[in-house]
């Protein structure tokens, strides 16, 4: 009776563990994970780097993927955010930039069950019951500072064509924190290289993400007061700065991707004044969300910090890049990111 009993015993656990198993020759379910954007692609480096992102999550790890684009109004994304998170059926959403935090921050509680991610800014955890969203931040003045000090260096090297001036150039988006972090760590890598960060980096902000007109008109101005080099962190606006610097003859730095790459094959006259890009890899980081996701290792209800170390931020070192940066500016570059990543380089910050 005893072994009769252990026979039973048995069989009912194997029952239990070929129900919880999917049918024959079917897969578990794909994970499913839903881009939400204010605003919407084309832009040509953040919100493109994102997608690229999705994409790759799909291609490699399998994920199911949707992107929805809100345009640029900021009184459809509460709606269009709390919409999305009530009727699609995903397994992670992921929102962006600072201008959703509080709406996340409203909508995530009320949908304990599922999962959020933040990029590019932190959700206020002690402010709301957050557990279960992922913040990822990104270290861009550790890359602003490499791309201060490469436009300082290349600013002194006249004997490349269009290199005339004594300035270097910043035009940001919006005068907010993030951007203004891009700005600190690109005035102190500018210092490095020798220039003044008060007279010799011009800075102005275009008031909007979205406005190429904007953008070239700030830089055309900045170009006719010295600057030979204008650094774009102005997300689609920039894509003005960088037509500016093809039709004056002069040089650009591209901001998030790498918008040589972008632009070469359609605009190959852009492409060629963009000496190199400061990466701030959102493709990177939320292909590694998800994949954490997958492996179960996501950090939920924390805010992680992406730099150099983690592949998070870095300089585009494509084909332009060697054909026109000399041996020593590059030399110095390498050097700069193992003093970041050794800590005998300490990058200013506006967050602290």
């Amino acid at each position: 009776m005893r072994l009769r009993g252990v026979v039973v015993a048995l069989l009912v656990v194997a029952a239990l563990v070929f129900t919880a198993l999917p049918p024959q020759g079917q897969a578990a379910p794909a994970m499913r994970a839903i881009l939400v954007l204010n605003g919407t692609l084309g832009d040509k480096s953040f919100f493109d780097s994102a997608q690229r992102g999705m994409e790759r999550a799909r291609r490699e790890l399998g994920v199911q993927t949707e992107i929805i684009e809100m345009g640029y109004d900021p009184a459809k994304w509460q709606a269009g955010l709390e919409d999305v998170a009530a009727n699609k059926t995903y397994d992670i959403l992921i929102v962006g930039t600072f201008q959703m935090t509080e709406f996340l921050q409203a909508v995530a509680p009320k949908y304990p069950n599922k999962k959020f991610v933040i990029f590019d800014v932190t959700v206020d955890y002690a402010k709301c019951r957050c557990g279960n969203v992922y913040s990822i931040l990104y270290k861009q003045n550790e890359g602003s500072y490499l791309a201060g000090l490469y436009g300082g260096l290349m600013l002194k090297k006249k004997n490349i064509p269009g290199m005339t001036g004594t300035k270097i150039g910043v035009v940001g988006g919006l005068d907010i924190p993030v951007i203004n972090d891009f700005i600190v760590g690109y005035k102190q890598g500018a210092r490095a290289a020798g220039l003044d960060p008060n007279r010799d980096v011009l800075v102005q902000y275009a008031g909007a993400f979205n406005d190429p007109a904007k953008g070239k008109e700030i830089t055309k101005a900045m170009y006719r007061q010295g600057a030979a080099i204008v650094f774009n962190v102005a997300g689609g606006t920039g894509v003005g700065i960088l037509e500016a610097a093809a039709e004056d003859g002069r040089w650009a730095i591209g901001v998030d991707s790498d918008q040589y790459e972008i632009f070469k094959a359609q605009k190959p006259a852009i492409a060629s004044r963009i000496l190199t890009s400061m990466l701030k890899n959102v493709d990177n980081s939320l292909h590694r969300a998800l994949r954490l996701a997958r492996e179960g290792k996501v950090p939920w209800g924390k805010a992680e910090a992406l730099g150099i170390a983690e592949g998070g931020v870095g300089l585009a070192r494509n084909e332009n890049f060697r054909k026109w940066t000399p041996a020593d500016v590059v030399a110095a570059i390498d050097q700069a990111q193992r003093d970041i990543l050794s800590g005998e380089i300490k990058v200013e910050t506006v967050f602290k």
